[in-house]
């Protein structure tokens, strides 16, 4: 039976998420952060956890039985922000390959031998998770309004010889509904001299070299409006954040750098409102959420974890 939304605001809970979440009330959240432990590639010494299921179909399937939870807690105009990276398949065809990385996995071989047949994929084929799960999420009635691309200007060198190096990761922006919470942000003008200029002397014969764009056909005084107020905020933020990744202290294998999940949070969630991370690791979601004046709730199935948040949680008082 699902409590008063009131008793689990600001707390960090331990548990797994699916039947955590069953216990907040319906729509009661204003927007998720989150980013999920990704498949085959690490083992957090937790049973029960997600990332370790015999197949990447197996395991979008239980990443998606979480969210429908999460679809269910969260308000008809909440916004929800998931941060997921992919992996390239062996040689067997599955993303597994002779360890994982994390100082709990002690075995050489995954923590199963079954496999189904049929699940497989061309040998170091780029297995496209975060793109199954987001047509899955869609499948489910998620409305998917943005695809970002997390740019990682430190992103480490690959030792492949034979492919590009990856340097990116994917956050998918989904709402539960056409009309939702959104703060509009910006970013700088590439060009401000020549927005200025334009501006100054819109007849300049320069402005015949300039393509045609939507700023261009509206009406002069339209246009002109649209370029002040471009000049003054910014212009509309893209969908590319060059974001640098950062060393993390303590004994987390996978944390978010804070300004990856700022932009989300400022614009998906009102001041005062309740942001909700199903897979809160380290803490890092709810630390920004508080610094920017919101409310939070955390999930992981890790006590060590649920610690390690608590603590940074209660570091950032002290400050």
């Amino acid at each position: 039976m699902p409590q008063s939304i009131s008793h689990f605001l600001n707390q960090i809970l331990c548990g797994d998420a699916q039947q955590v979440l069953r216990r907040l009330p319906d729509e009661s959240v204003d927007c998720v952060v989150t980013s999920p432990p990704y498949w085959a590639l690490r083992d957090y010494g937790v049973q029960g956890q997600l990332g370790l299921e015999a197949n990447f179909e197996e395991y979008i399937e239980a990443l998606c039985r979480v969210f429908d939870q999460v679809q269910r807690v969260l308000k008809s105009s909440g916004t929800c922000f998931v941060n997921l990276g992919d992996t390239y398949s062996t040689r067997n065809g599955t993303g597994w390959s002779n360890f994982l990385k994390g100082k709990r996995f002690k075995s050489s071989k995954p923590p199963f031998t079954t496999k189904r047949p049929g699940t497989t994929l061309p040998g170091k084929s780029l297995m496209q998770i975060p793109s199954r799960f987001a047509i899955k999420m869609s499948r489910r009635g998620w409305i998917l309004r943005n695809e970002i691309i997390w740019w990682k200007p430190n992103a480490m060198p690959s030792s492949a010889k034979d492919r590009f190096t990856v340097d990116y990761e994917k956050v998918f922006f989904f709402v539960k509904s056409r009309y939702y919470f959104f703060n509009q942000q910006f970013e700088p003008v590439r060009d401000r001299k020549r927005l200025e200029r334009k501006l100054v002397n819109p007849t300049s014969p320069k402005k015949r070299h300039v393509a045609p764009s939507p700023i261009n056909t509206i009406n002069p005084k339209t246009a002109e409006a649209s370029r002040l107020r471009i000049l003054k905020n910014g212009r509309n933020k893209r969908c590319v954040w060059p974001i640098a990744t950062r060393p993390f202290a303590d004994e987390h294998f996978a944390v978010y750098p804070p300004e990856l999940i700022e932009t989300p949070i400022k614009a998906g969630c009102p001041k005062r409102g309740v942001v909700l991370d199903p897979f809160v690791g380290s803490g890092t979601t709810a630390v920004i959420a508080r610094t920017l004046e919101r409310k939070f709730i955390g999930i992981d199935l890790n006590p060590e974890y649920v610690k390690m948040a608590q603590r940074r949680l209660a570091q950032q008082v002290l400050l």
